[in-house]
């Protein structure tokens, strides 16, 4: 609940101080020019509510199976092959079958289902039903980070040189400079993570597998380029951000692996 807070703490602090310094914002503001102002605040409450929703929303959690006939729980999808079914292994912390890509979170104490990682900053897994969530939040989240670092560095007005530099100066920015800092160091890991996770997307495969293939028993016999669940970019891409249902992984497994 705590990194929560800070992350609630930092977006309503960064906010208020671009909007009490003569920043771009607060100009537009005084001008009764709102659209700006108020398409960046919308911009900045979205972030946070994609943040609590990623952090607080079940990441597919693996639960007891229930066999219900007529059960719309799990979505198929062909493969151009024949493929048989693959023997799912039991968790020895929760002692439930774990579907295959699903792997045990100590953190979470549980397995999670396309395990990604478990983040630290959300306190929460990134697996299959929030993963694409976390990647829109990502992409938002930067676009915020971007425009207020514009719009900080637009409230320092003309920065003095060494011979001219003054205390004065540096108490009336020093907000905005904590500011410019905070959001520098943001913009790099949102950045960093956005572009991994675009390309994990597009590859079809989670942080866990492309870290740890080596030592994850339905991908350590594959040759190091080899992914058995990818099916091309665009496919890999629709059924990472527009599949509503579970899928079953174990039936689009390649029998030579």
């Amino acid at each position: 609940m705590r990194l929560r807070a800070t992350q609630a703490g930092l977006s309503a602090g960064i906010g208020a101080t671009l909007f009490l310094h003569p920043t771009d914002l607060r100009l537009q503001v005084e001008e009764g020019a709102w659209l700006a102002p108020l398409f960046f605040l919308g911009l900045l409450f979205s972030s946070v509510a994609l943040y609590f929703v990623v952090s607080l929303m079940d990441p597919g959690f693996v639960h007891e199976q229930k066999k219900e006939s007529g059960s719309k729980e799990q979505e198929i999808i062909a493969f151009p092959q024949d493929v048989p079914e693959v023997r799912l292994r039991r968790c020895g912390y929760c002692m439930l079958k774990q579907p295959m890509r699903a792997k045990h979170c100590r953190e979470c104490r549980h397995c999670v289902r396309r395990y990604d990682h478990h983040c630290p900053w959300i306190e929460n897994c990134v697996g299959e039903r929030n993963h694409r969530l976390f990647v829109l939040y990502l992409a938002v989240q930067l676009a915020v980070v971007l425009w207020a670092m514009e719009t900080a560095w637009s409230g320092l007005g003309a920065l003095p040189s060494f011979s001219s530099f003054s205390w004065v100066w540096l108490c009336h920015n020093l907000l905005l400079l904590l500011c410019l800092l905070v959001l520098s160091v943001c913009a790099v890991v949102a950045a960093l993570l956005l572009a991994s996770h675009a390309y994990l997307a597009s590859c079809n495969t989670t942080t866990w597998e492309f870290m740890s293939r080596h030592r994850i028993s339905y991908l350590r016999h594959c040759p190091d380029e080899e992914n058995p669940f990818d099916r091309g970019v665009f496919h890999n891409l629709w059924g990472f951000f527009c599949a509503r249902r579970s899928v079953r992984w174990e039936n689009l497994y390649p029998s030579a692996v």
